[in-house]
């Protein structure tokens, strides 16, 4: 009978052919709303080139549990109307996309509601909405890695190491340059509060977008004259800041870049100004990582790599962009370890990104030891990570150099102020706060 069913199988297979076969293959649709012309290309290209670099290589080895990615790309110029555009166009394609990452605050702060009325995922790795946090009150929107109140208050920290203590920040300036934007505002009551705790004084200093006109507002730092300046930049204004820091004769060493000010992108630029500029980080530049000579050999030996430029393989920003890869298909991963290993659902994958466990072992399984830092995510904590170096630019060898270690800023503060933030949130659109269950598997995926 086993026999007479095979011979019927096979067939039934040469009457359909082959493409029947091709055609019931499963896939998991993943938007990309990238940005690769204007003032932002540098991070857009190199983010998404990442993204998709190291979903190409996953598709090599047969997808996430025998499932292929495919995508489509959206431009939306950074621009919030387009991005919630191209959320519009593209999330029901290819029988519904998974998740939506425009790394944009205003795109993802935009698409919050949104998110939540599709069962959507937007994920905004290492920004956002920092009351976003709160997965009981936003269970469809993650920021993997850090927020902005852990980057600030670890910004803050490490300014303290370097006055030899905490206590030394007591009657010290600190400046905010900031990008005129929602990401840029994001930070300015919080650096306030900071500053308020340790006796030290913030101005904060806007920069219209896109950046590349600062001589207002380094003629004001020149007249107000602080310690420290701390950017929280964007594309073309950080190499502009560097010069225009060095042509008012402020000491690069002590303008300290954010997450967002971080790339070679930004210090090559500036060229000799960039020297000693130091900026957070929650991952080094490089390509002496596994997963990194797997993508250039396998993917980029292929003919498959997304970057033109070679030359920006193991950038900050590309490497960003694998590490953002890992997040997205290791939550994937994980919600087929509880729905199977099938295509899921946008709500199943909510539940992977909330989920979410990235421990030493498993990142040594992937290759990417000393790349992506550990996580874990859960329902009150939508962020996972919390810490973050600091790297200093050497012009001369243009590379960046690590000198710090991990770093967790101050969780105290940055939780009460986001408690009060997701409360009122909360409040002011009648959202009840969903219960966090001390069993993960308990959760209503499907919220």
């Amino acid at each position: 009978m086993k026999t007479r069913v095979m011979v019927l199988a096979s067939a039934l297979v040469a009457m359909l052919g082959m493409s029947s076969i091709v055609s019931a293959e499963e896939t998991m649709y993943v938007p990309i709303p990238s940005y690769r012309v204007g003032p932002y290309a540098a991070g857009g290209t190199g983010y998404f080139g990442g993204i998709l670099d190291y979903y190409n290589l996953l598709n090599a080895r047969g997808g996430i549990g025998g499932v292929k990615l495919i995508w489509s790309e959206c431009e939306t110029e950074y621009s919030v109307e387009r991005g919630v555009e191209c959320y519009k166009r593209l999330k029901d394609r290819e029988g519904g996309a998974v998740f939506f990452d425009p790394l944009s605050v205003g795109i993802s702060t935009a698409l919050i509601e949104t998110g939540r009325a599709d069962k959507m995922p937007i994920i905004a790795v290492n920004h956002g909405k920092t009351a976003g946090q709160r997965g009981d009150i936003f269970p469809y929107y993650f920021m993997p890695g850090i927020n902005t109140y852990d980057e600030h208050s670890i910004m803050v920290h490490y300014i303290g190491g370097l006055e030899g203590g905490m206590e030394n920040l007591k009657g010290k300036k600190i400046a905010m340059l900031f990008h005129g934007s929602p990401y840029g505002r994001e930070a300015i009551a919080f650096m306030d509060s900071m500053c308020e705790k340790h006796g030290c004084s913030h101005e904060a200093i806007e920069v219209p977008h896109p950046g590349n006109e600062q001589q207002s507002q380094w003629l004001k730092i020149r007249k107000s004259k602080p310690d420290y300046v701390l950017l929280r930049g964007w594309g073309v204004m950080n190499p502009v800041a560097m010069q225009t820091a060095k042509r008012m004769g402020f000491p690069v060493s002590r303008l300290i870049g954010n997450i967002w000010s971080n790339s070679d992108e930004d210090v090559i630029p500036a060229g000799g100004a960039a020297n000693g500029y130091q900026a957070i980080t929650t991952h080094p530049a490089g390509t002496d990582f596994k997963v990194v000579q797997d993508i250039i050999a396998d993917v980029y030996g292929a003919g498959k790599g997304d970057l033109q430029d070679k030359s920006r393989l193991g950038s900050v920003y590309w490497n960003l962009g694998v590490l953002a890869g890992v997040v997205h298909t290791e939550a994937l991963r994980i919600a087929q370890e509880r729905f199977g290993n099938r295509a899921l659902s946008s709500s199943e994958t909510r539940w992977g990104f909330e989920n979410l466990v990235l421990t030493a072992e498993r990142i040594e399984e992937l290759g990417a030891t000393g790349l992506v830092p550990e996580l874990n995510l859960n329902c009150m904590d939508h962020v996972g990570g919390h810490l973050a170096k600091f790297q200093q630019w050497d012009a001369n060898a243009r590379q960046w150099n690590i000198v710090s270690d991990w770093i967790e800023g101050d969780v105290e503060l940055s939780q009460s102020i986001i408690d009060a933030g997701a409360e009122k949130y909360a409040a002011d659109n009648n959202i009840e706060p969903r219960p966090c269950s001390a069993d993960s598997n308990d959760d209503d995926f499907d919220l």
